[in-house]
C-alpha cells in the first residue's frame, strides 16, 4: 500500500514538527505550508489524501482556505481536519458547515487522538 500524504496548514513550527514526527513515525507522507496561499497552492500541485488545517494563519486564514478547498471540483472531496485554538462554538460550526470533516482545539489536543482520527477517515 502506497503511504497516504496528509497536508499540514500550520504557521506554527513547533506545533508543525510535533505533527510531522508522530505521522511520519506511524507512515505518513508529510507536505508542509506555513500560511493559507501556500496551503491552496500545495493542495492544487500536491493532492493530499487529508489536510490538517489551522485557522488562525498569515495571509489566508484558515476558513478560506477550506473554503477554497471544498468548493473546488478538483479538492472538494478531500477529507479536512482542522486543528485550531479557537474553540468557541460558532467557530466550530462554521468550520462543519464549511465542510471539515472533524475539528480538534489545540488546548485539548492529543496527538494519539489526530492519528486515529486520520486513520478512521481514510479507511
Amino acid at each position: 500500500m502506497s503511504k497516504k500524504n496528509i497536508l499540514i496548514v500550520e504557521d506554527d513550527q513547533f506545533f508543525r514538527e510535533l505533527l510531522k514526527k508522530k505521522l511520519t513515525s506511524v507512515g505518513f507522507s508529510i507536505i508542509e505550508a506555513s500560511n493559507g496561499e501556500d496551503g491552496i497552492e500545495k493542495v492544487k500541485s500536491k493532492k493530499p489524501d487529508l489536510i490538517i488545517l489551522d485557522l488562525l494563519l498569515p495571509n489566508i486564514d484558515g476558513f478560506e482556505v477550506l473554503s477554497k478547498v471544498k468548493t473546488s471540483s478538483d479538492t472538494s472531496s478531500t477529507p479536512v481536519i482542522i486543528v485550531s485554538n479557537l474553540g468557541q462554538q460558532e467557530d466550530i460550526e462554521k468550520g462543519m458547515k464549511l465542510g471539515a470533516n472533524d475539528y480538534l482545539i489545540k488546548s485539548q489536543f492529543d496527538i494519539e487522538s489526530i492519528v486515529s482520527k486520520i486513520n478512521n477517515i481514510l479507511k
